[in-house]
């Protein structure tokens, strides 16, 4: 069965990197540069600074640090455990794919999906009453989630993953945050 799922995942993953189209690969390669991003990190900072007293913002702040670097933590462990080779690092599929990168670490799951899943719910669910709009934030993650497929490091598989894993992180650090942030409402 698992033997089953892997190949789907490299089949939908061959697919699905195969769509791409030469004059975006600068964007998609932009999207998935973690440094690219820093500007919408401050802004995170800033609305929580924005929306609440600087105790709280301050607060809240590390939360969603601690939640950032725990899912990556988290991340690093399985992936060396789990020892998946990403797809450019497949010989059998690198003549058949598009390869933008070349990252030489492992695939399951991914880390860029993991983290920025996380970030972006722990966001949300801390700011959803003072920002209605702040669900348009899971762009971002979805951005990058396509972006590791498109450039060829990641399967389909190994981003949805991730998501779940940014998902339960998210819901546990932000139960925490509850609990331990009490005072400061």
């Amino acid at each position: 069965m698992l033997e089953q799922l892997k190949e789907w995942d490299r089949e939908l993953f061959i697919y699905l990197n195969g769509l791409g189209i030469e004059s975006y690969d600068n964007f998609w390669i932009t999207v998935t540069t973690i440094q690219n991003w820093i500007p919408l990190y401050i802004t995170f900072f800033i609305l929580y600074f924005v929306a609440f007293h600087w105790k709280k913002a301050l607060f809240t702040s590390l939360f969603i640090l601690a939640t950032a670097l725990s899912t990556y933590a988290f991340t690093n462990v399985v992936k060396n455990f789990f020892l998946r080779l990403r797809p450019n690092n497949q010989p059998e599929i690198a003549d058949v794919i598009r390869i933008l990168q070349t990252p030489d670490n492992y695939s399951f799951f991914s880390g860029h999906s993991a983290v920025s899943t996380a970030a972006a719910l722990f966001l949300i669910l801390s700011l959803k009453d003072k920002y209605p709009w702040i669900w348009v934030v899971l762009i971002w993650p979805l951005l990058f989630m396509l972006s590791r497929i498109y450039v060829g490091v990641h399967y389909p598989g190994d981003v949805l993953v991730g998501a779940a894993v940014g998902i339960i992180f998210a819901t546990t650090f932000f139960m925490l945050y509850q609990r331990s942030g009490k005072r400061f409402i």
